[in-house]
């Protein structure tokens, strides 16, 4: 599917999680598809988890190591998982209360909206009804590949592949807001075709890369003799790939770049596409999507100046291996077991470290949110979230918005031309809490309880057609990227808004039962983030309109910019694994959302506290408020994570690992060196501390 989301693009602005949960659990075997498997329930968690400091550490040398040391020695990461933390539990925890709504609806659906998610969900189920079908059902597609014989042709053959299958080859197109008018949706071409994770996979001569690349191509060719290719056939198509796939790499603009909202705009005609990338007919893919194209913004030019050179110079045979390939690769997950297996192997086993595949429920149940997340989701809020916590949780937002309001006013380094600015954006954020306001409508898509890779391109090409109707619409400001249980949170510099998915509104980060220090250093830090989004070095471009404007005079742009490199050089001097430090530039955005928001979260709770009179201000379990505040910041990012998956992280991923989010943001708080009587010059009270906002 080629998709293009602006806020993607734009702003790594997602708070970040994945999903494991507690050892806090019961045994409950349960029916799954005739088979009667022993499944581990998780309970709720806890927001203030005393049990998981460990009191040997000083808080003044490590924090982290104080907040989180006996929960990460008691926490060891399950074998179906890379990384397992506090976010993990609770998706853990979510992920379960899902899965009860989907086996209800495939043994009993009580709605149409139940039947069309229980179907989705028993089709990815029955595994036996795959490994019987093995590569069959993605024969259409590579029949069109294998059909194929005419470079000329080759945009048309594409266009086919994503409108009749939902396969998107070589880069992916789709709509976005036009970061210079945000109420217009224009359509937008942008690098991919890569299968690793990052273009330095391809490119990095270390011996940790070299050895990856080793691994992937016995890996491609594995996948490709399963298809039935002979051993010498699936060697000389592997060849193609990686020659292909390299070749576009090169061409790749790194991530830091992608940062950048300048770097990935440049609006063209039609005709201007056309005269750089001459192989390769447009007209014919816009006309097979059935999409109109006159103007467009080509995102990264580069990229497609080299693809245009793969397409001459490649032969017809190795551009087939490279479609088939993705093709092959998309699907393996929901083809036969030797192809999932084989698939898990590399990608998971190799690249991250999971020791074992996540059970088929998890799965299905993962790939049912994804596919039909607002239909499963109106269900799940229904049992999952009242009205009363999503009117506290607004409430929640006000106060945070409030001092975030205050501390820009009380910036020393700011112009008050600058400050009225910001103001007017802060001002100007829409806040969405818990779901849509409007749910999706997912009528037109046929899904078959027998039919596992069909439903999931049918889903693909609904969800193509959708976004590429929003081409010349107006901006639908309601839409949600993410579903109602996600624990996770972002904000959308184009439509300047901050969102917060219902899953992520329970404990460790939001307890009706706990003191407010505990809640604001939680949730409140994770609203404060979010809302420092709209203030870091990508979201300070967009205006309150959401479009890229310097609103900034060229002084403060200076000061912000000093700052910023502050933690630029602060952060990209952690080191995660041996040998490997964190890319600060990469990780600015999300690091310097990490301080504000527990500068602006700490302001709303003395505000909190002032109102709620001196009872609230004594010690809890021998801590005082500020003391919970700052663990129940630390205690959210409790985990642990395997080498392979922080190395491929610290590649790929804007934001920093647990302990660096914890020790970089308290280090460079003042009010934490007084929580907790640290002296300046000891590691978490250093004497130049960081600060923009």
């Amino acid at each position: 599917m080629n998709r293009i989301l602006r806020s993607a693009l734009a702003a790594a602005a997602v708070l970040t999680f994945a999903a494991p949960f507690s050892a806090r659990a019961q045994q409950m075997t349960l029916a799954l598809d005739g088979q009667s498997p022993t499944i581990t329930v998780p309970k709720s968690g806890v927001s203030m988890d005393l049990t998981a400091i460990d009191k040997t550490a000083d808080p003044c040398t490590d924090f982290y190591a104080y907040a989180c040391g006996n929960w990460r020695k008691n926490n060891p990461i399950p074998a179906d998982k890379t990384r397992w933390g506090r976010f993990d539990e609770l998706g853990e925890h979510n992920l379960y209360s899902i899965y009860t709504l989907l086996q209800q609806a495939a043994d009993k659906p009580a709605t149409p909206l139940q039947t069309k998610y229980g179907n989705y969900f028993a089709a990815c189920m029955d595994d036996s009804l795959a490994d019987r079908l093995g590569a069959k059902p993605i024969q259409p597609a590579l029949d069109k590949i294998g059909a194929w014989t005419d470079k000329a042709t080759l945009s048309k053959l594409l266009g086919t592949l994503e409108d009749q299958h939902g396969i998107g080859l070589f880069y992916n197109f789709g709509s976005e807001q036009d970061q210079k008018d945000s109420q217009k949706q224009i359509p937008a071409v942008f690098q991919g075709g890569l299968t690793l994770p990052d273009r330095d996979y391809y490119l990095q001569d270390d011996d940790r890369m070299k050895g990856i690349r080793e691994k992937y191509i016995a890996h491609v060719t594995k996948m490709f003799t399963l298809l039935g290719d002979t051993p010498e056939q699936a060697a000389t198509e592997t060849q193609a790939v990686m020659r292909i796939e390299t070749a576009l790499a090169k061409s790749s603009l790194p991530r830091v770049e992608m940062r950048d909202p300048a770097n990935v705009y440049h609006v063209k005609t039609l005709a201007d596409l056309q005269a750089s990338t001459p192989a390769y007919r447009w007209a014919d893919y816009f006309s097979s999507i059935r999409t109109p194209v006159t103007t467009l913004n080509v995102a990264t030019p580069g990229y497609f100046t080299a693809m245009n050179a793969e397409i001459q110079s490649a032969s017809v045979a190795d551009l087939k291996s490279y479609m088939r390939w993705h093709v092959l690769h998309g699907a393996a997950g929901n083809l036969s077991t030797p192809f999932d297996q084989e698939n898990f192997a590399f990608f998971n086993g190799t690249l991250s470290g999971q020791k074992e595949q996540a059970p088929r429920w998890k799965r299905c149940t993962q790939a049912t949110d994804r596919a039909l997340g607002e239909a499963v989701g109106q269900d799940w809020v229904a049992k999952n979230f009242t009205p009363a916590a999503k009117a506290n949780m607004q409430e929640l937002v006000h106060q945070l918005e409030a001092a975030l309001g205050e501390d820009i006013e009380g910036l020393d380094w700011m112009s008050p031309t600058t400050r009225v600015e910001a103001q007017k954006k802060l001002r100007a954020f829409r806040d969405k809490i818990g779901y849509p306001e409007t749910w999706r409508d997912y009528s037109s898509i046929a899904v078959k309880r027998d039919d596992r890779v069909g439903n999931a391109e049918r889903v693909a090409v609904f969800n193509d057609r959708r976004d590429l109707a929003k081409i010349g619409k107006p901006v639908n400001e309601k839409e949600w990227g993410m579903t109602p249980p996600t624990v996770n949170a972002y904000y959308d510099p184009s439509n300047n808004d901050i969102n917060f998915p219902a899953g992520i509104l329970q404990p460790p980060f939001y307890d009706f039962k706990i003191d407010p220090a505990v809640n604001f250093g939680a949730i409140g830090v994770v609203i404060g983030h979010e809302m420092t989004h709209g203030f870091d070095d990508e979201g300070s471009q967009y205006d309150p309109q959401g479009n890229v404007r310097m609103w900034w005079t060229k002084e403060d742009k200076a000061e912000f910019d000093k700052r910023t490199a502050c933690e630029v050089n602060e952060y990209g001097n952690f080191e995660p694994v041996p040998g490997q430090k964190l890319n600060g530039k990469l990780t600015l955005g999300e690091n310097t959302a990490d301080n504000g928001g527990l500068q602006v979260a700490y302001v709303a709770l003395h505000k909190e506290l002032a109102k709620l009179g001196p009872d609230a201000s004594k010690p809890i379990d021998g801590y005082t408020p500020d003391q919970r505040y700052f663990l129940g910041f630390a205690q959210v990012w409790c985990e642990n994570t395997r080498e392979q998956e922080a190395v491929r992280r610290i590649k790929i991923d804007p934001h920093s690992p647990g302990r660096f989010r914890t020790n970089g943001a308290v280090q460079n708080s003042s009010k934490f060196a007084e929580a907790f009587s640290c002296k300046q010059g000891q590691p978490m009270a250093p004497v130049n501390a960081c600060r923009v906002w």
